[in-house]
């Protein structure tokens, strides 16, 4: 494979809306340089990025995958990015590897939620952007409506570089070659807009235009990469992967056009740590030391864990040694690959704009930085914002002799995605999957049951109440036990005491006189926490309480550890059942973003749900921010309803507010489950 200079590599990263043809434009791009001899199709399987056995059944991307191809002396790493809502961490990690993020609209749909999203991730990332509106061809499209839902959803910045001729059969040039008749609109007015837009950010250029009316097109090369860095510039290209209108020409404007790792804005890398830390910026010149980022782990079943990287700074060989994050020892680089989709094609050398991947290295995780210098330890790059997984199962393994291996698989399939968070809830006793939603978490279950021959079962994960007392009150117990020689002999005296939300468990010693040894009051304690861990309404937790151990008895012979256990234990159930214990729910605080014309559907459905709206909060564009609080046992099953209210538009987080009485009906009802299920067991 020829190397290919700094200068002469383009990284472009395709994001947007599913159903917005990002994979059919990727063939087609490839097809168009020659890498491939036609194009693949979705709907059969054959396309490059979509390799993997589930995407061809779902038939669309379910993971970012990465091609190259040569074009005008010019290498192009492009990633195809997955659409779908439950799959945007995907797209979201490919931003830290590309100078330019190309978002793809359906020319029939117009800028959509994940479009508008990623436009905006983006921009934030300071990334180079374009807009590709596809499928042009298409029956009774409106183009002159999507070129303005674009500029209404991104800006007035967005200004089109080619336009659509013969009823999008092929595009006519506006900025290269301004000549011919358009099918809206007119080439020279959309020339004149795109010069107006460039030299406004070059003074001396724009004292020139003003005098002489127009610029040489060499002259407009550097003031043109300083807009689309400044993002006072978004170009606007049309196109119809199917029939290959415009390909070509967005091909050029990908060699010509879009900025080379020199030309973009290089990444905020930190190091240090806390108040220390300092911020620097890497620079793309080969012989400096390395640095490169990792952005995507793939468990590969035939080569293992495949670490996928960008060159940032220095060049990478095989026979490099690199420094994982903080490690002090170095792993050396023994094969080095560029992905084209599911193949691996090895190289000997990748420099700063390169993709590329090296496997087998366990060390290698999501987000750490390769190095070459011990003087950049502790360095990382400034870190995405990844949506919170909000959607979870409970997952217990369907065959006996599983349990093991299902925490093996379970870390294989985090190291992937960033996204996907597995706990384990000790009080209840089950292992949660969360994910963005049900189509993510299903598709990960499918990956389990076909790469790792692990099938699992699957329910709503527990909500996790808890107990407390509302009353003082006091217990006792005497704890005897003679069975001929040494018997087990103790009492407790104990005071219990309810104690603000949110303050836990407080254990006392107020015993005088030495009437229970100091050495026996842990035991007493042991005995009280064997009771906080399952509570006598409905065996939740008990927390929230405050014990006081005031006074006892012991046996100088009979008085053992294990007889104060039992009879703190039995002490602590007796005060208990007199201090009017309750069962306590978790309140959660939620922020929903919404489309403002949908805010009354959200904030009613809130309601019905005995939550409550704190406030709200103007977004960008026409999105609201409406904060509240609401009982978590009422949100199972909220993404689905409020992506149907909102037309997936939709968007939400939660994190534990508090904890408080659940309502009589509800600890009723939770009570008859445990009274019953004890019943089971005693059985």
């Amino acid at each position: 494979m020829p190397q290919f200079a700094t200068d002469h590599i383009r990284t472009v990263a395709l994001v947007g809306d599913g159903a917005a043809g990002k994979t059919t434009l990727t063939e087609a791009l490839l097809a168009a340089a020659g890498a491939i001899a036609a194009p693949g199709s979705v709907e059969r399987g054959t396309t490059v990025s979509d390799f993997d056995p589930l995407e061809k059944s779902y038939q669309h991307s379910l993971r970012a995958s990465l091609v190259h191809l040569e074009a005008g002396g010019t290498r192009i790493h492009l990633i195809d990015t997955p659409g779908f809502p439950d799959f945007i961490g995907q797209a979201i990690g490919a931003l830290d590897a590309v100078e330019t993020a190309a978002v793809v609209v359906n020319a029939a749909a117009g800028a959509q939620m994940i479009a508008t999203r990623m436009m905006e991730w983006a921009a934030t990332r300071k990334l180079c952007r374009l807009v590709v509106i596809n499928r042009i061809d298409a029956e009774n499209v409106d183009l002159p409506g999507a070129l303005a839902a674009v500029q209404g959803a991104f800006g007035r910045e967005c200004l089109p570089i080619n336009l659509p001729a013969d009823g999008g059969a092929r595009v006519v040039d506006c900025f290269f070659n301004p000549s011919g008749d358009a099918d809206f609109s007119s080439v020279e007015d959309a020339h004149r807009a795109l010069v107006d837009q460039v030299v406004e950010v070059d003074e001396e250029l724009m004292s020139l235009y003003l005098e002489k009316g127009e610029v040489a097109p060499g002259e407009l090369h550097a003031p043109f990469e300083q807009a689309l860095r400044d993002g006072h510039l978004v170009p606007v290209c049309f196109t119809s992967a199917r029939t290959g209108a415009g390909v070509k020409e967005l091909l050029d404007v990908l060699v010509k056009l879009a900025p080379s790792p020199a030309e973009g804005n290089p990444p905020m890398f930190v190091k240090g740590e806390g108040e220390a830390a300092t911020e620097f910026r890497s620079v793309a010149d080969p012989a400096k030391h390395v640095l490169a980022h990792v952005f995507k782990v793939v468990m590969d079943p035939f080569v293992g864990k495949l670490g996928i990287f960008r060159v940032h700074q220095g060049t990478v060989t095989k026979d490099t040694q690199l420094y994982v994050g903080d490690a002090r020892k170095a792993i050396k680089v023994g094969h080095l690959f560029m992905l084209q989709g599911g193949k691996y094609i090895e190289v000997d050398a990748v420099v700063p704009g390169d993709l590329a991947a090296v496997a087998k290295i366990d060390e290698v995780e999501f987000d750490c930085v390769l190095h070459d210098s011990h003087d950049e330890d502790r360095i990382h790059m400034r870190a995405l914002e990844f949506p919170v997984p909000m959607h979870g199962f409970a997952i217990t393994p369907k065959r006996r002799g599983d349990e093991q291996r299902i925490s093996d698989v379970l870390h294989k399939m985090i190291a992937e995605d960033p996204t996907l968070v597995v706990t384990h809830d000790p009080t209840v006793n089950e292992t949660v999957l969360r994910g963005l939603g049900d189509l993510h978490l299903r598709s990960v279950l499918e990956r389990m049951a076909i790469q790792f021959k692990l099938e699992v079962d699957t329910r709503p994960p527990r909500v996790p109440y808890r107990e407390t007392v509302t009353a003082k009150a006091e217990g006792h117990h005497r704890h005897k036990k003679q069975t001929g020689g040494a018997g087990q002999f103790g009492e407790v005296y104990l005071r219990i005491e309810p104690l603000p939300r949110g303050a836990g468990f407080e254990f006392v010693d107020q015993v005088k006189g030495g009437a229970i040894p100091n050495t026996l009051i842990p035991a007493v304690q042991k005995g009280v926490e064997q009771v906080l861990a399952v509570g006598p309404v409905a065996g939740f937790p008990v927390q929230d309480v405050r014990v006081i151990v005031y006074d006892g008895k012991y046996h100088p012979v009979d008085s053992k550890e294990v007889a104060f256990v039992a009879a703190g234990r039995k002490a602590f159930l007796d005060a208990i059942a007199k201090a009017k214990p309750i069962v306590l729910e978790p309140i959660v605080g939620v922020e929903i973003n919404c489309p403002a014309a949908t805010m009354g559907d959200v904030t009613g459905d809130l309601s019905s749900r005995r939550g409550q709206v704190t406030g709200t909060q103007t977004l960008q564009g026409d999105m609201l921010a409406v904060n509240g609080l609401a009982p978590l046992a009422e949100l199972d099953g909220y993404a689905a309803r409020l992506k149907s209210m909102t037309g997936g538009h939709g968007a939400w987080t939660m994190a534990l507010s508090h904890y408080e009485m659940a309502p009589p009906n509800l600890q009723a009802e939770l009570a008859a489950e445990y009274a019953k299920h004890r019943r089971h067991e005693e059985d």
